[in-house]
């Protein structure tokens, strides 16, 4: 049942004539603030700040932080985005003294360990993907985008065929695909989805040709169906001149199991965030190294680690795109990344998936039969329900997602992909425990009873919330971003 509601939040603590901390008096000669300060930069009247007390103001951001819902409050199961507990024993590891406060100027000689480190990590990417090479540079996944495609462009561009202005990207694909394509300058060239959920092949045929310069595809894409199709479609394309791009955001459902590699890309982005260990979500700092094959090394951008005898150092590819980021990538999150690698191991990172995968066929079949399943086969590590059976009551899948925050459990992605109409996309990742998942499906069955009984309540949830539903069009139009003086 839906949990109980909180204490509300007071935010309007201010008390004239209160403070915190008064400075002591000056023990040197005071100067004049004007002197010291132009008159036209001066306030005519003092600030109008919060007059609030030391503890008034840990007591409200303790509660404001007891109002954030992540994943280490509960259950978090955003559709393509793994947010999935992390060992707190990786940010241990990134916060030795010897990896924490090194600096990117240093000599090469005196940071060693940290080099080897991200040479190994690139080796252990490149046989994770069945790959050659790597750069951990870019900073996030739609930089891994990006850098892929520029490599593409380079390659395309030294081969002499820079006729090639198309990338063919599937109408499943994540939206920073599309974003990336535009900002190199190739064209997008869309292709639609089977009825099986994979890219439609008869469609992918009339689209490659000689202006292809590649295809970019997450495998399993994001309705979580693995592409039946797979090495079909990427000698269709390698056929027509054109390069192979994985999007590795799903990379969750496949580790130790399939390669990329081998199914036939050149190139693989990786989220470390989402799939190797560092919280994902907040603006944190992410990481989207690429992995690409021998015939694409000498474009990576550089400078990238290498490796002679005991000594580790900086070299340049032959042929680097050049760099993508100051200095040479998130390096916390590389260290937790390679921390997370070696304590699960081969057959560890296999079992993540295998969990993954399980969690997420047994949720999807626990609720087939109340949401619409638009895709009835075994998915991989997330799934897409439709609450398209519930518009018959009025209620929308907005509104599902919303009375699900009342039972205390964040909502799942909703209205993507764009393909599927009142689109539920869930993720439940394997660190969720079988109680976890058989409370979410609990909450999701009494939902859609709810839907057929009392439709009115959902429409006005959450209820139980410290803030209730707001009116959307005003909150993005005409956000308060900051704390206002009531009179």
């Amino acid at each position: 049942m839906p949990k109980k509601k909180g204490v509300p939040l007071i935010f309007e603590r201010s008390v004239p004539g209160r403070r915190g901390y008064r400075l002591p008096k000056l023990d040197v000669p005071e100067v004049p603030v004007d002197e010291l300060i132009p008159a036209e930069h001066l306030r005519e009247k003092p600030a109008e700040l919060p007059e609030v007390s030391e503890v008034e103001v840990m007591r409200h951001y303790t509660q404001l932080s007891r109002l954030n819902h992540g994943v280490d409050v509960g259950f978090y199961p955003l559709g393509s985005c793994t947010m999935k507990y992390n060992p707190r024993v990786n940010e241990d590891v990134a916060a030795l003294p010897g990896l924490s406060t090194i600096h990117p100027y240093q000599p090469e000689s005196s940071v060693q360990g940290a080099l080897e480190l991200m040479y190994n990590l690139g080796q252990h990417l490149a046989e994770i993907s069945g790959l050659a090479a790597a750069t951990l540079q870019p900073a996030a996944g739609a930089h891994g985008e990006l850098t892929g495609l520029l490599v593409i462009k380079a390659y395309h561009k030294q081969r002499g065929e820079e006729h090639r202005t198309e990338i063919i990207i599937p109408d499943s694909a994540h939206g920073t695909n599309p974003a990336s394509v535009a900002m190199v300058g190739y064209d997008v060239v869309e292709v639609p989805s089977d009825e099986r959920g994979g890219v439609d092949v008869e469609a992918l045929k009339r689209a490659v040709g000689p202006k292809t310069a590649g295809l970019m595809l997450t495998n399993p894409n994001t309705l979580g169906l693995f592409d039946e199709n797979i090495c079909d479609i990427t000698a269709m394309v390698r056929q027509a001149g054109g390069l192979l791009y994985y999007d590795g955001a799903n990379a969750n459902a496949i580790l130790g199991i399939v390669r990329p590699g081998d199914m036939g890309f050149d190139i693989v982005h990786y989220n470390l965030h989402k799939t190797f260990s560092t919280p994902h979500g907040g603006g944190g700092p992410g990481s989207g190294p690429i992995v690409v094959t021998e015939e694409l090394a000498p474009f990576l951008p550089g400078p990238v680690v290498a490796k002679e005898g005991d000594r580790f150092f900086f070299t340049q590819p032959e042929k680097s795109i050049g760099r993508v980021q100051a200095f040479y990538g998130n390096f916390s999150v590389l260290v937790k990344a390679y921390a997370y690698i070696l304590s699960h191991g081969s057959a560890g990172l296999r079992e993540v998936s295998e969990v993954a995968v399980l969690n997420a066929n047994y949720m999807m079949r626990r609720l087939q039969d109340v949401y619409y399943l638009p895709y009835d086969r075994a998915c991989k590590h997330e799934f897409v329900l439709s609450g398209k059976w519930q518009k018959q009551y009025g209620v929308r899948t907005l509104d599902i997602a919303k009375r699900l925050l009342d039972y205390g459990v964040h909502a799942p992605t909703v209205y993507f992909p764009l393909n599927v109409e009142e689109a539920l996309m869930i993720e439940p990742t394997e660190t969720e425990p079988k109680s976890a998942i058989d409370e979410f499906i609990e909450a999701m069955r009494q939902i859609a009873q709810e839907a057929k009984e009392d439709p009115e309540q959902l429409k006005k949830a959450p209820q139980l919330t410290p803030v209730g539903r707001l009116d959307e069009a005003k909150a993005a139009r005409r956000p308060v971003l900051r704390w206002q003086k009531t009179e």
